[in-house]
């Protein structure tokens, strides 16, 4: 039996083989690959030894946001679509047990509509809550990692596991419990109480947002790393007057350097080369050495 015919006979599955990847990424690249599409938590613990038995690599994929795929993936990319009813959000609760797949804007309306204190940091972030989890992903106010009081995994073995988060649990854009091969099932997420000012408080910082980032484009988030919580990389890149470069259909947004744009079929190869021509101009002009916040295979 194939691996192909292993997967297909999984409940809660579906199996794409050279499927369109470029709807996995709100970057937009031009990319192929096979996909399988989780639906549930035991589907999954099912589906990651399989792949682990025929030697198959893989790579989670939420909403794509700070994720760039190559023109040909040789990954099996692993998309959750975990079941949840959104009426569990109609009421504020202490603690909340989430899935990963659930998107952040669900929560920053939740947020919104209650007040929570704490989860001000996420808002207008274009993620899933696992894809948040997993890369400590934050704002001007905040990162999400303080309001993780636990984070649920699957390891490559199909082994469920509970890891307790701490304050050593989390860093800048980074994590340190997801071991290669986990993924992110679920967490447990907090808040620190109601706070009406915070309804308010979210909504200018999306009109913030709106404002100094290029929200409406196909675009990453941020490419780089802020080389330090005071030095913000698209400011430096701003200095160095690359705002605007255009690389095939790609170009380095006027709006805020950090973004890079696709405005056509552009791919992971033409990616990688305007990214490599920022670091190289960084470390002549700067001596800087930046780091990359998108996650880009094989980088």
């Amino acid at each position: 039996m194939s691996l192909e015919q292993e997967l297909t006979k999984i409940p809660d599955c579906s199996l794409s083989l050279d499927d369109d990847l470029t709807k996995y990424t709100t970057m937009r690249l031009a990319s192929r690959g096979d996909v399988v599409e989780i639906r549930s938590i035991e589907s999954l613990q099912k589906v990651l030894p399989t792949l682990k038995k025929y030697g198959r690599n893989y790579l989670v994929v939420g909403w794509g946001a700070n994720q760039i795929l190559p023109t040909i993936c040789p990954e099996m990319i692993i998309h959750l679509d975990l079941p949840f009813d959104l009426q569990y959000l109609n009421e504020q609760k202490k603690e909340y047990e989430l899935p990963a797949s659930l998107g952040i804007n669900h929560l920053t309306s939740h947020a919104i509509k209650f007040g929570l204190s704490g989860w001000e940091v996420f808002t207008g972030i274009p993620a899933s809550l696992g894809g948040a989890i997993y890369m400590n992903a934050g704002t001007n106010l905040g990162e999400i990692g303080k309001l993780i009081k636990t984070v649920t995994l699957v390891n490559g073995d199909g082994v469920l596991r509970t890891e307790t988060i701490g304050a050593q649990s989390f860093s800048y854009r980074r994590n340190y419990f997801v071991n290669p091969g986990d993924v992110i099932v679920g967490a447990t997420v907090m808040h620190f109480g109601s706070d009406p000012a915070i309804s308010q408080k979210i909504k200018d910082y999306l009109e913030y947002r709106k404002k100094s980032q290029p929200l409406a484009t196909r675009n990453c988030g941020c490419v780089f790393k802020n080389p330090d919580r005071d030095l913000q990389a698209g400011r430096l890149i701003d200095l160095m007057g690359l705002k605007g470069l255009t690389l095939g259909g790609l170009r380095i947004s006027p709006k805020h350097a950090n973004f890079i744009e696709n405005s056509g079929s552009s791919n992971w190869d033409q990616f990688e080369t305007l990214v490599n021509i920022i670091k190289s101009n960084m470390n002549v002009f700067y001596g800087i050495e930046f780091e990359l916040e998108v996650k880009i295979p094989y980088h």
